[in-house]
């Protein structure tokens, strides 16, 4: 972890260099939530590929960029695309925008996802918000030699999700009308859905939904000392006895389908973080 932090302050430098204004939120988009980064103005758009040390996104539905500029006034920094473990990047290289986030003064992570049901109660379409997760990823970012400037040796992680963004997010989906659930996320390692066995195992130790992101950069904004949301999409349903066969068309076709109700709830995130 020691050398990262000189990559971290030259990606950051970079931004800066194209964007001038300081980041008070960012947000990462999942598969096929792209469009959200529409509400942004005033925005300066920066393929990953422009900023030292940011890794190429390659799986479907994530554009591949940084998008800087202003939700209803406040600075955003919004991810289109994120990098996985299956795509063959360690999770330290996964979470490295979240590191660029904190060095440039984020104080808000709005992490979203596409990802698979496996409690009986959700139907393809709903939201769940993020009460808390189980990592079965095999590895963590934050191994190796902790750097002081970054977070704590030892970050708790009694709430990694903040309550109170938690309650917002509800109190919009009961405005607006919108099924949303409070639940458990999973983090598995992919790229392969699981077996009907393998989603039984995940129900039984607690899960609500699977997906194969969120959780690392989730560990590495709690080190960092950012709050954090994180809203799944149920883009498909993972019930062992009823399963049907899932394709990547369907999933992003029912994650953006989902969109004006994830975005309510991250405009509303915004809006809080900026008083």
């Amino acid at each position: 972890m020691l050398d990262q932090y000189d990559k971290i302050t030259e990606a950051a430098a970079a931004i800066s260099a194209e964007w001038k204004l300081a980041p008070k939120v960012g947000i990462i988009l999942g598969s096929g939530l792209g469009g959200v980064a529409e509400a942004i103005t005033d925005r300066v758009t920066i393929p990953y590929d422009k900023i030292p040390h940011f890794a190429r996104s390659t799986a479907h539905g994530h554009a591949g960029q940084l998008v800087c500029g202003l939700i209803e006034g406040v600075p955003v920094m919004v991810l289109e695309g994120r990098q996985h473990a299956y795509e063959g990047y360690p999770l330290q290289q996964v979470t490295f925008p979240v590191r660029v986030l904190q060095r440039l003064g984020g104080t808000t992570l709005v992490v979203t996802n596409a990802c698979g049901g496996l409690n009986p109660q959700y139907r393809a379409g709903d939201l769940m918000v993020i009460e808390d997760h189980i990592n079965l990823l095999g590895d963590n970012p934050l191994i190796g030699i902790n750097d002081e400037r970054l977070g704590p040796r030892f970050p708790d992680m009694s709430a990694p999700y903040d309550a109170a963004m938690i309650d917002a997010a509800m109190a919009v989906a009961r405005r607006e009308n919108f099924a949303a659930h409070k639940g458990v996320y999973v983090a598995v390692t992919g790229p392969n859905l699981e077996t009907r066995a393998e989603y039984r195992f995940l129900r039984t130790i607690g899960a609500d939904v699977v997906g194969m992101s969120t959780v690392p950069e989730v560990l590495v904004a709690v080190h960092g000392g950012i709050t954090v949301l994180g809203i799944s999409v149920v883009t498909d349903m993972c019930l062992p006895d009823a399963l049907e066969v899932a394709t990547v068309e369907h999933i992003l076709a029912t994650a953006r389908g989902a969109e004006p109700k994830l975005r309510a709830i991250i405009l509303d995130a915004v809006r809080n973080a900026g008083r």
